[in-house]
């Protein structure tokens, strides 16, 4: 037992003379400057990754933004072509070419001919679809594709 606690003690000595060598202490102090560089770098690095991912996420809104505008745009611009103003007149005001004729077509006869819509959830994406744009059902078709979805096909 005497014999272990000598042996602690060479060891604590052994310790204690270390810290007082130069060299040892000027290691630890390097050591200790590595780390706190290398620390200060990583903190660094990772502030720049998030703030470049703001950038991008506010980059794509931006360019969301412009291209909502422009889609604004070229709507605005449609509809001020005689085109939208004839299709408008049709639709509204139940207008029509010279010569052109009207046909009625009574509701039995239409619905018989139109795809059966078994509940409220079907009949809601069916109204929805028909609300959207061109390009974007075509997406969305796209996307059904790909994805495997089923669909209630109106056009």
């Amino acid at each position: 037992m005497l014999e272990k606690l000598k042996q602690y003690q060479d060891k604590i000595e052994y310790y204690t003379d270390q810290l007082h060598d130069v060299r040892f202490v000027g290691l630890m102090t390097f050591a200790l400057m590595i780390l706190l560089i290398s620390w200060s770098g990583a903190k660094a690095i990772d502030t720049n990754y998030r703030l470049q991912k703001q950038i991008s996420q506010l980059e794509q809104q931006n360019a969301v933004h412009s291209l909502a505008n422009d889609n604004l745009k070229l709507q605005n611009q449609y509809f001020n072509t005689d085109q939208y103003l004839e299709l408008s007149a049709r639709q509204n005001f139940g207008l029509a070419k010279p010569g052109e004729k009207q046909l009625i077509v009574p509701k039995n006869v239409a619905l018989a001919h139109a795809p059966l819509i078994e509940n409220a959830e079907q009949v809601q994406a069916v109204q929805t679809r028909a609300k959207q744009p061109a390009y974007q059902r075509n997406f969305q078709a796209w996307m059904n594709f790909f994805l495997h979805r089923q669909q209630v096909e109106v056009d």
